[in-house]
C-alpha cells in the first residue's frame, strides 16, 4: 500500500484503475470506523459499473495511516475537509472529483464542497451527519460498551494497525459533551454541485432528518434523495446493488 503525507500525517491510499488517464475520479471517504481495507471490494465494483477511476484512503488515525497523537477536536471533520483532503488531492493531481462519502466521510464531503472554493463534480453521501441526534449518541454509547466487553477490538484489528486509535478517536469525540452542539447545516448553502444523498430506513445512527435537511439546506444544488428499506447504516453493504444502480443513474 503506498503512502503520502497530508496535513502533517502519513496516510495510506490506493488508486483503482490508475492507467485510465482519461476517466473522471471518484474519491472515497470512509466512515468513523472505516479504512481502505474496510471498503472491501465495493470501490472496485462501483468503478467497474461507472467507468471511473478512484482514490481510496485511510484518514489520520485509521487503517495503516498514522495513529492519533492526541484526542480529536470537535471541528476535526472541518479540518479534514479544508486541509487534509485538499492536500491529498493536490499531491495526486486529482481535480473536480466526485466525492463518495459514508457517515463521517459523507459529512466531510459536504463540508469540502460547501466551505472550500475547490471544484467538485458531484457528491454521493451515504448516511451522512449534518447534526447530532439522540439516536446517534445512543448507538455510539452502545458501541463503547461493546468495544469494552467483547472481541470487537480484535475484529477491528483486521482493518486498523491501531484499533484503539480508530475506535477511541471516533467514539470519544462523538460522546464528548461539547459535540452535542455540532451542526454543519450552515455549509449546505455553499454547495453548488449535484448531490445524491442515501439513507437506510433502519439506520441505527441517524434518521431521515439528516438527508431531508440536506435537501432543504443545499438551496443552490440539485439534490436527489434515496431512502432504502431494509437498510441500516451501511447502504453499500446492506443494499449494494441499489446503491450502485443509483450512482450509475445519478452520474449519467
Amino acid at each position: 500500500m503506498p503512502f503520502l503525507t497530508a496535513a502533517g500525517h502519513r496516510l495510506e491510499y490506493e488508486i483503482i484503475h490508475p492507467h485510465q488517464t482519461g476517466s473522471p475520479w471518484l474519491v472515497f471517504l470512509h466512515e468513523g470506523l472505516g479504512s481502505v481495507s474496510m471498503w472491501k471490494d465495493f470501490p472496485l465494483r462501483l468503478c467497474a459499473a461507472t467507468g471511473y477511476r478512484a482514490l481510496v484512503y485511510s484518514r489520520y488515525g485509521y487503517g495503516l495511516s498514522d495513529p492519533l497523537g492526541a484526542p480529536r477536536r470537535v471541528d476535526f471533520m472541518h479540518d479534514e475537509a479544508r486541509h487534509a483532503l485538499p492536500e491529498l488531492l493536490d499531491q495526486l493531481h486529482i481535480a473536480n472529483p466526485v466525492l463518495f462519502g459514508h457517515s463521517d466521510g459523507g459529512s466531510i464531503a459536504l463540508l469540502h464542497a460547501g466551505l472550500t472554493s475547490r471544484p467538485v463534480a458531484a457528491l454521493v453521501v451515504m448516511a451522512p451527519h449534518v447534526l447530532v441526534e439522540d439516536v446517534s449518541i445512543a448507538s455510539i454509547a452502545a458501541a463503547k460498551v461493546t468495544y469494552d466487553t467483547t472481541d470487537l477490538r480484535e475484529k477491528l484489528r483486521r482493518y486498523h494497525a491501531d484499533p484503539d486509535s480508530a475506535f477511541r478517536g471516533w467514539n470519544d469525540i462523538w460522546l464528548h459533551p461539547e459535540f452535542r452542539a455540532w451542526n454543519i447545516e450552515d455549509c449546505l448553502a455553499g454547495i453548488r454541485c449535484p448531490v445524491l444523498a442515501i439513507q437506510g430506513v433502519d439506520d441505527e445512527y441517524g434518521t431521515m432528518e439528516q438527508i431531508d435537511r440536506i435537501a432543504r439546506g443545499a438551496v443552490h444544488a440539485e439534490v436527489e434523495l434515496l431512502k432504502l428499506a431494509d437498510c441500516r447504516h451501511s447502504p453499500h453493504k446492506d443494499q449494494p446493488e441499489a446503491v450502485i444502480g443509483a450512482v450509475q443513474r445519478f452520474l449519467g
